[in-house]
């Protein structure tokens, strides 16, 4: 009797174990992904593919969060304990800042392709419908009467590229330094608002109706389009410009507390897929795949870019240089009154 009894247990507990491995296998992992505001419709767009395939080849089931803000804000989340999976940025400055805080690999910029940075981006000018202040390179930002729209550099790798950007152009024309520092003043002195992310700086333009011009990434052209309306701004590419990086890395802290490593790297692998690299594109961030780039030629107006190496040392550099406390930014920038 005894023995049976123990056999009927042994069954059921098995039984148990069983059904118990059957749910935890039909259980759907989630990944979060912490990145920059402007890329939330490119992600959503990416995210479905992901799923998709990563489903169709292993068989498993996947949702992917997204959590998105001025890139520094979202790395400063990160640090402070946001339980992203991998983060997709706009610049490096912001990843260097989780590698410091031990969040992300030191190396992280060598674990994917192309600097860890899938695709790529540039500063142009968005303008009002014809644009009526004839805006067509940086030097008519400076000019009296045309108010700028632009990112704080101090909370968003896209006003910190607006910042070189700007910086880089009188360099470009055989500036010196302190030319460039004079003339980034004068811009800033048209800024009537800083804003606190790409999207809220679009926002502000477009909905909120300030300002003659909105310095942004290229990217941001194709979603104002989408949520907006064609015809509601037109896209001025200046002479120059400065050539952004969009890097990504998986968060070392979060995949090792939910095992989601091997699932964090196949879902930044898969951004240099020709799918992703596709996305990418309609999206109007420049991917590094050459053949799709070739592809989208229409898209990605010739424009001749600079590199933050070229002139600023790396974003390292500069960011010590001129976005820290008490850097170059600090020094020539004055809040309206």
């Amino acid at each position: 009797m005894k023995n049976n009894i123990a056999s009927l247990l042994a069954g059921a507990l098995l039984a148990a174990s069983v059904v118990g491995s059957g749910l935890a296998s039909a259980q759907t992992t989630t990944l979060l992904n912490g990145s920059y505001d402007v890329a939330r419709e490119f992600y959503k767009d990416y995210n479905a593919a992901f799923v998709a395939n990563y489903k169709k080849t292993t068989g498993k089931d996947v949702k992917i969060d997204q959590s998105h803000a001025g890139s520094s804000a979202i790395a400063r989340s990160v640090a402070e304990g946001l339980d992203a999976d991998v983060v997709t940025m706009n610049t490096s400055t912001d990843i260097d800042f989780l590698a410091d805080k031990g969040v992300v690999a030191k190396d992280w910029n060598k674990k994917f392709p192309g600097n860890a940075s899938p695709t790529t981006s540039t500063m142009l000018f968005l303008t009002r419908n014809g644009n009526p202040k004839g805006i067509k390179d940086w030097d008519d930002l400076i000019k009296p009467g045309v108010q700028v729209v632009v990112v704080n550099p101090k909370t968003g790798g896209n006003g910190r590229y607006a910042y070189l950007g700007a910086w880089g152009h009188v360099r470009a024309k055989g500036g010196t330094d302190a030319q460039a520092a004079e003339f980034v003043a004068k811009l800033y002195k048209n800024v009537p608002v800083l804003a606190s992310g790409g999207r809220a700086a679009t926002t502000t333009f477009l909905q909120r109706n300030i300002g003659d011009v909105l310095i942004t990434f290229e990217s941001e052209v194709v979603s104002i389009n989408r949520e907006f309306g064609e015809g509601k701004v037109d896209a001025v590419y200046p002479s120059t410009s400065v050539l952004a990086e969009n890097p990504v890395a998986v968060v070392e802290r979060t995949v090792a507390k939910k095992g989601t490593g091997e699932l964090a790297k196949a879902y930044l692998d898969y951004l240099y897929s020709d799918e992703g690299q596709e996305i990418a594109a309609k999206h109007a961030l420049r991917p590094r795949s050459e053949a799709v780039l070739k592809r989208h030629a229409d898209v990605f107006k010739p424009i001749k870019l600079f590199t933050v190496e070229e002139y600023f040392g790396g974003l390292a550099q500069a960011q010590k240089v001129h976005f820290n406390d008490g850097g170059q930014f600090d020094k020539l920038y004055t809040a309206p009154k």
